[in-house]
């Protein structure tokens, strides 16, 4: 983010003075004639230096101060004071203020408090935005599970889009957990307070989709008692997730790219244009460009919808996530149905890891509850088992991922836990591609 001065006195050739200094040193300026108008432009996340006279009419610039205090005490406020204000001048320094200047004042000494203020300002923002992003982290590692790379990429995708309002495509195979993904684009989102409106295309009758999605007046067609607020409406301010976007009937597209271009919608059986603002997060699991090729959906919808594209792995390409998703949901189950969790066997995590799972992280889940529930010896093997070799492997790589993630990337506890040498250990992990940094957290570990 680009830091930015905002001057603020009622005279307006010490304004124009002032920012043509301070753009001549390469620095941007803002100024404002009142006290009241500047505080109108700021807000807690102002990554720059606020200058004000202590002298205007209506709030001056002591109020400001208590004002910009309340706002974000961090924010470096420079007070300037005319001859004779200097107590005034000490006592805003006690309120808070960064410094203050006494008129007339020379370009270089209000230069000087500017860098100090800004390199401050800038520590400031940059130790939030930190703070942010390892809470952020921390959350969504709680809603999208994995200590695999493929995981680990996706959850930084997440939270790298989350913040934008482009539209989202989302890609991956049946149970997957496609509508996870875009409940943590929502709540990652400045739209997490609002609505997060989910549909399933195949699941609505092509009859019905238009009420639905646009809402209908009362008497718009038979059957149609009362007013109806569609999904599209419900979702405005928010999120609007279409799963199966692919089974959206070919009417209702051109319908909904034309909500998308114009940002408005007509209710069936209304002429009333109704403003909406939201972003739309589909997810499908056929390529929609071959569906496009085959003519069942349209390509200027598409290029709409698919801003920017994710893509879940499924299961089978994951393996090491299995046994911490199995205990997620076993813990989960336990806790429904007032049973204390049942630790697998190691020949039930060997069934585990060779099981291909083509329903991917529902089917575990339901693995997992009949395994709390004592109903069966686990999922049955339905694709060809593989080698002995291949499972020892996929077993060892997650003995491995799992002490790391116990130790959180400390290499001597991990040597440690699994009583194996330096050597022995580094040439485990370059074997299975894994790194270190997969899982410190909040700082660097022993190496």
């Amino acid at each position: 983010m680009q830091q930015q001065i905002l001057f603020i006195d009622d005279e307006a050739p010490i304004r124009e003075a002032v920012q043509q200094w301070l753009e001549l040193s390469a620095l941007s300026v803002r100024t404002c004639a009142r006290a009241e108008e500047a505080l109108a432009l700021l807000d807690a996340d102002f990554a720059g230096v606020v200058v004000s006279d202590v002298r205007m009419p209506g709030m001056d610039g002591l109020a400001l101060l208590e004002r910009l205090q309340a706002l974000d005490a961090e924010l470096p406020v420079i007070m300037v004071t005319g001859h004779g204000d200097v107590p005034m001048a000490v006592a805003a320094l006690q309120q808070g203020a960064y410094d203050f200047i006494e008129k007339p004042f020379t370009p270089e000494r209000l230069l000087s408090s500017l860098r100090r203020a800004l390199d401050k300002r800038r520590l400031v923002c940059e130790n939030r935005a930190l703070r942010r992003q390892m809470s952020e982290r921390g959350r969504i590692e709680g809603q999208l599970l994995g200590v695999s790379p493929a995981m680990v990429e996706l959850r930084r995708q997440v939270l790298e889009l989350a913040p934008t309002a482009v539209n989202v495509l989302i890609r991956g195979e049946t149970g997957s957990g496609k509508e996870r993904v875009a409940r943590c684009l929502h709540d990652f989102s400045p739209r997490a307070g609002k609505a997060f409106v989910a549909l399933n295309c195949a699941a609505i009758p092509e009859p019905l989709f238009e009420s639905e999605l646009f809402g209908h007046e009362s008497g718009a067609f038979t059957g149609a008692q009362g007013k109806r607020i569609g999904r599209i409406e419900h979702a405005a301010g928010g999120s609007l997730f279409l799963d199966e976007v692919e089974s959206l009937p070919l009417a209702q597209q051109a319908k909904l790219l034309r909500v998308l271009q114009e940002k408005s919608l007509e209710r069936l059986g209304s002429n009333r244009s109704i403003a909406v603002d939201l972003r739309v997060i589909s997810a499908a699991k056929p390529d929609l460009t071959a569906e496009v090729r085959a003519g069942r959906f349209r390509e200027d919808l598409l290029y709409r919808l698919n801003v920017a594209e994710l893509h879940i792995p499924p299961l089978r390409a994951r393996r090491e996530d299995i046994p911490l998703l199995f205990d997620h949901f076993a813990r989960e189950a336990a806790a429904r149905h007032g049973r204390e969790p049942r630790p697998l066997t190691p020949v039930e995590l060997a069934r585990l890891l060779a099981h291909d799972w083509p329903g991917n992280v529902r089917e575990l889940a339901n693995a997992a509850e009949r395994h709390v529930l004592g109903l069966g010896r686990g999922p049955a093997v339905a694709s060809p088992a593989r080698s002995l070799a291949e499972q020892l492997d996929a077993f060892e790589e997650q003995c491995l991922r799992q002490a790391l993630q116990q130790c959180h990337g400390n290499i001597a506890a991990t040597m440690a836990l699994l009583q194996l040498p330096r050597r022995t250990l580094n040439e485990k992990m370059q074997r299975y591609g894994i790194s270190r940094g997969e899982f410190v957290e909040g700082g660097a570990a022993e190496r």
